[in-house]
Parts: C-alpha cells; sequence; structure tokens
C-alpha cells in the first residue's frame, strides 16, 4: 500500500492537475522543443448541448494557453472500446465552438487532447507507451495542419524504471503509473 494519492482516479487526477504550475510543467515537458507555455486559464469543463438529444460532454480538464490553444487533458481508467472516437467528439466540440455565429474567418485556434490511459489503446505494431497523433498528408509525411492533435499516453506501456529515464517527460510518466505503489518520493 502505498502512501501517496491515486493519481489514476477522477479526485488524484484532479488533484494533480487542477494545480496550474503543475499542469503548465507537465505540458512543458511534454511539448519540450516545440513551445513553452508561461500561463493559463481553467476554462468551464461541460459543455452543455444546444438540443435536448444531443451528448453532454465532460472534460476532466479544459484550458487555454497564453498563447490561445485549448488543451483537453483526460484520464481514463477502464478500457473504453471507442475511445478513440470519443477523443476524437471531445476535440471537434472544442472546434466547434470556436465558430462565430455570422460571418467569421474559419481561424481556429489549436486543440490539444492528451489522454491518459491505464490500459493499452489497441495491439497495433507500435508498443510505444506515448502516440502524437496529428493531421498528415498520407504520401509527404508532413503535418497538413496544425490545429488538432492527440497524445495519447498508455501508461501500462510504460515499462522504464526510474534510472532508465531519459527526461522530464519521462520522470513525470514513471511517476504517474508508479505513485500508487511509493513508498517514499
Amino acid at each position: 500500500m502505498g502512501v501517496f494519492i491515486d493519481p489514476l482516479t477522477d479526485w488524484g487526477f484532479k488533484r494533480i492537475f487542477g494545480d496550474k504550475e503543475l499542469l503548465i510543467n507537465f505540458l512543458n515537458s511534454l511539448l519540450e522543443g516545440e513551445r513553452v507555455i508561461t500561463d493559463l486559464r481553467y476554462m468551464n469543463n461541460e459543455r452543455i448541448p444546444k438540443q435536448k438529444d444531443e451528448r453532454k460532454v465532460v472534460y476532466d480538464l479544459y484550458c487555454e494557453t497564453d498563447t490561445g490553444e485549448h488543451i483537453i487533458v483526460e484520464m481514463q481508467k477502464r478500457l473504453q472500446e471507442f475511445f478513440k472516437d470519443r477523443a476524437l467528439y471531445y476535440s471537434a466540440c472544442s472546434i466547434a465552438e470556436q465558430g462565430i455565429p455570422g460571418d467569421w474567418n474559419y481561424k481556429l485556434t489549436p486543440v490539444y487532447g492528451v489522454f491518459f490511459l491505464d490500459f493499452n489503446l489497441n495491439n497495433d505494431v507500435s508498443d510505444y507507451y506515448c502516440k502524437d497523433v496529428s493531421l498528415v498528408e498520407k504520401y509527404s509525411g508532413k503535418v497538413f495542419s496544425d490545429k488538432l492533435r492527440h497524445i495519447y499516453i498508455e501508461l501500462p506501456r510504460f515499462l522504464k524504471s526510474e534510472s532508465d529515464c531519459d527526461s522530464f517527460f519521462e520522470y513525470w510518466i514513471y511517476n504517474l503509473a508508479n505513485m500508487k505503489q511509493m513508498k517514499e518520493i
């Protein structure tokens, strides 16, 4: 039995990443070399549908960076058959709400989805624990649009020991994957 909170529970996850400094620290380690987030604000994590028969969306955490990107941060403990579809739906809702009624120019701010999974997403050829998915042109492999990006972190696939971690990001993942068993920092 560990002595620290279990970050894979809703309460533990929101307790850790509800701390603005910790979330900025984590996101900067995830996006290292690409950009630096200096500030963010938490946004309403609940989306009420416009029609009664539409589906309600509740994000674990939803925030906007200092430069306008929207970031959805989710923890999924139990295997969900269509999780990739759910993640895409969540991102699409965030993109769609950027629409301004009337005549607008369709300039979108990027939407990032960061999805922590306590299961393996699928049995694909890659056994790497972090899948970074974006819109790419099929033949060149070059990014087609930077407006949608999903990062799936499959905690069961992270098999490194603490001494094998090569980056600050890997230390983050090591701690999240093992915190519930830890007895000391």
